[in-house]
């Protein structure tokens, strides 16, 4: 691929990025534009946008590279991803945007009555929102080396200082228009492409492909316990993602975010289809990155190859842009659901305490980043989903619809689901993928029953411990909101 094209491709959505995010400060005057857009984003809008967050890297990119290495096993990924937000629409979604919080922690509080519950899901929160702005950065790493021959560090700064301008500048309100547009920048990318590398297919009967019978990387297929726990991850993780959660917060009501999770079915749906596609193409036509390259590059170098020329630099361009849009509107959207946690606990809740807490929750997994060594994006975060399953999931899931849950069983089901899954994702990183057992490379399946149980076991022994207020409180979650009457 043409240097200058990676470069110039780069610059513009950049560019756009911030354009946009400028036009959203304008009318970001609040406290409620910066933390949840004062709740008036509309479902189309907001879908759009909650699309454009929750596509990250692993979306754009690992998908495809997933699947480029170990075929069909792959595929449980966008499964999961998809059906993750079928789980948010049944158990989640109205019933956390009529609580009328402003984030995680704001809810946990208020359903508990307890300020020790709030510190340490603030805690959680943080943490989960850290381990996944990591991979965003190093898939930026790996497209800015990849595409324009800059050395890596260059990506991850960029996408911190545009995401940084952005966020500080207009909050929530600024980021919900850059988001919507990143969306339909994502689909474009990897939709287009894949329509003139069919056209190019079309005429070509002789392929390079690999021996059907031979494995390229020699891994063996999932078993039924790699598949159950990867589900367990995504399905359950899903449910407990900050940056997606706040979202819920931006609808007029509740039948809005359930309207608006819908619509975001729809469109995750659509989506996928394409990098399942480039995978699949992959396999066909560049197993060489299966053995010796960066697999996660796939959709970065395939239009460059099968279709070549002027052509294949356009269609690699858009690509690029694409990829860069992944990394901009995931990393925004954690951003400003992290500074919304740091600021109301550390700086008081101000809009000037939210810009603060904004550079804080982007340089410190810049920091981490640039000590730490890219993994397979798709893998790395199915391990974050892991961890958020452990950990936030089951709190707001019984928090939501059990009545007994109490704040000393909410504390011991955190603090049990992040030590399990923790020190499993540690001893993965010690041992390697060669020597890790499947019990710890995936170990949701064990990790999101125990942090379940310990959380139900102690708040039986603690049911003195409900709060008084949990009455009025799960009938405010449980009661439709009344549709506005319409003027005559």
């Amino acid at each position: 691929m043409n240097p200058v094209v990676g470069v110039a491709a780069f610059a513009a959505v950049s560019l756009a990025t911030a354009v946009i995010g400028f036009y959203g400060l304008r009318i970001s005057r609040t406290t409620g534009d910066f933390y949840v857009a004062s709740r008036t984003v509309k479902p189309w809008w907001n879908a759009s946008a909650i699309g454009g967050e929750y596509l990250s890297a692993a979306s754009f990119l690992g998908v495809a590279g997933l699947i480029l290495l170990s075929g069909t096993d792959a595929l449980w990924y966008p499964v999961g991803y998809t059906a993750g937000y079928l789980m948010l629409l049944l158990f989640v979604a109205a019933p956390l945007r009529r609580s009328g919080a402003y984030t995680i922690p704001d809810f946990t509080e208020a359903r508990l009555d307890s300020r020790a519950v709030r510190r340490v899901t603030s805690l959680v929160v943080v943490l989960v929102g850290w381990l996944y702005i990591v991979p965003q950065l190093h898939g930026a790493a790996l497209a800015i080396r990849i595409t324009t021959g800059l050395p890596a560090w260059v990506g991850p700064v960029a996408v911190v200082a545009v995401v940084c301008i952005t966020v500080v500048a207009g909050g929530m309100r600024s980021i919900t228009f850059v988001q919507a547009f990143q969306y339909w920048l994502k689909l474009t990318a990897v939709a287009v492409p894949i329509v003139f590398m069919l056209l190019v297919l079309g005429g070509n009967t002789s392929p390079a492909e690999a021996a059907p019978a031979v494995n390229p990387t020699a891994l063996a297929p999932s078993g039924p316990y790699q598949v159950i726990s990867l589900l367990v991850a995504l399905l359950f993780g899903t449910l407990g993602l900050p940056h997606v959660l706040v979202r819920f917060y931006t609808n007029p009501d509740g039948q809005s975010a359930r309207r608006t999770t819908l619509i975001v079915l729809g469109l995750l749906s659509v989506f996928y289809l394409f990098p399942t596609a480039y995978g699949m193409i992959g396999r066909a036509y560049a197993p060489d990155l299966a053995q010796s390259g960066p697999a996660d590059a796939l959709v970065l170098l395939l239009p460059g190859r099968l279709v070549g020329g002027a052509a294949g630099d356009l269609l690699s361009a858009l690509v690029v842009a694409g990829a860069f849009g992944a990394f901009l509107s995931t990393t925004s959207g954690l951003v400003v659901s992290l500074a919304g946690v740091i600021s109301q606990d550390v700086f008081g809740g101000s809009v000037r305490g939210f810009r603060l807490a904004a550079l804080i929750s982007a340089l410190v997994p810049l920091g981490i980043a640039s000590m730490t060594e890219s993994l397979a994006l798709a893998g790395s975060v199915g391990l974050v989903f892991a961890f958020t399953a452990s950990t936030i999931c089951p709190v707001l899931l019984l928090g939501i619809w059990w009545r007994g849950l109490t704040d000393a069983g909410a504390i011991a089901g955190m603090a049990t689901g992040g030590v399990l899954c923790g020190s499993a994702m540690v001893a993965g990183s010690v041992l390697g993928a060669a020597q890790t057992p499947s019990w710890l490379a995936q170990p949701a399946a064990w990790t999101v029953p125990a942090a379940f149980a310990v959380t139900i076991l102690v708040s039986r022994a603690t049911r003195g411990r409900v709060p008084r207020t949990m009455t009025r409180l799960m009938t405010r979650l449980h009661t439709p909101e009344r549709p506005l009457a319409t003027e005559r």
